[in-house]
């Protein structure tokens, strides 16, 4: 039987922290009264947190270690984990013990009223003020203000996400953060609480400011992907409005020549037909991708009328 919740906690070189949240995460969930399972991605460590993993999956059924061979990174580890979680909630959380397995019965709570994510919020975070605090607080409002989704601290791992959702979206490069907003996509009721944050007692942070190339790029890949799913004929149009002006320049430019010195520039003029064959290319595959959208769209929802009326008629000859 399936459990009802899975825990999903990416590993990376957590040696000395594993134990004890092994320790804490039952000693929070077990009173809950629900059944659980634990996955564990191994990102390919290099001390010894895949043997300890190891011991602890062997001597608990509820626990599953997922193993890398190599180091891949925070959000392949977390898609990894929750590819393979089987509950029909997942929750995420990072291995260092910063998190607090309490707060999963708060988070649990939320998700119980109707919500499809709950974002822990870190309101008295435990964290070096210069290298961590004020990029998180830059970075979080620029999040907000560029994707439309007001989540005060998008870095926290730990979240509660309804797995018929959080199943659909993918993850790679530094998405992890970003699941709200590329969820925001799909319409889901998104709740934000606070939870504590402690202090790291083991080792050191694998992250620093050497991350902020890749939130920044990762975000403008959300933007495109939040404003111009449904309309990408308009972000292709929008893209070949430079060309335009570039070949309409170039255009009068030859023109103007032409008139007035009765000399034909062959390297302006080809350059105009170059910006305007781009141009009439994007705006191509714009109408294309809208057609494909649309298709899709509406093979969409004939699949799931037929769905439904085979459902109907299974229930009528029972």
């Amino acid at each position: 039987m399936a459990p009802e919740l899975s825990i999903v906690v990416p590993l990376y070189n957590e040696e000395d922290s594993l134990r004890p949240l092994y320790a804490a995460i039952t000693n929070a969930v077990a009173p809950l009264g629900i059944s659980f399972e634990i996955v564990f991605v191994d990102d390919g460590s290099s001390d010894g947190t895949v043997r300890l993993a190891d011991e602890i999956a062997r001597g608990d059924p509820r626990v599953c270690l997922v193993k890398f061979r190599r180091n891949y990174g925070q959000t392949p580890a977390m898609a990894a984990g929750i590819a393979q979680a089987a509950g029909e909630v997942i929750v995420t959380m990072d291995g260092d013990l910063q998190n607090d397995p309490r707060d999963i019965g708060n988070l649990l709570r939320k998700i119980d009223e109707g919500y499809d994510i709950v974002v822990g919020w870190r309101f008295e975070r435990q964290d070096k003020l210069v290298s961590r605090k004020i990029p998180s607080r830059i970075a979080n409002r620029l999040i907000a203000r560029v994707t439309g989704v007001p989540i005060k601290d998008n870095g926290c791992s730990l979240k509660a996400y309804r797995a018929s959702l959080i199943k659909k979206i993918p993850l790679y490069s530094e998405m992890h953060r970003f699941i709200p907003a590329m969820a925001s996509i799909a319409g889901p009721k998104i709740a934000e609480i606070k939870v504590q944050h402690h202090a790291r007692q083991f080792g050191q942070s694998k992250y620093g400011l050497s991350r902020i190339y890749k939130v920044l790029l990762d975000l403008m890949v959300i933007k495109t992907v939040a404003s111009f799913t449904a309309r990408p004929v308009l972000w292709f149009g929008m893209l070949s409005i430079p060309m335009l002006i570039l070949a309409a320049i170039a255009f009068a430019w030859t023109l103007v020549t032409f008139i007035s010195e009765g000399t034909l520039s062959l390297p302006i003029a080809g350059s105009g037909v170059i910006f305007l064959s781009s141009a009439i290319i994007l705006m191509g595959s714009g109408a294309i991708g809208e057609l494909v959208y649309k298709l899709g769209d509406m093979r969409e929802h004939e699949f799931s009328g037929l769905t439904q009326q085979i459902r109907v008629r299974s229930l009528i000859i029972q």
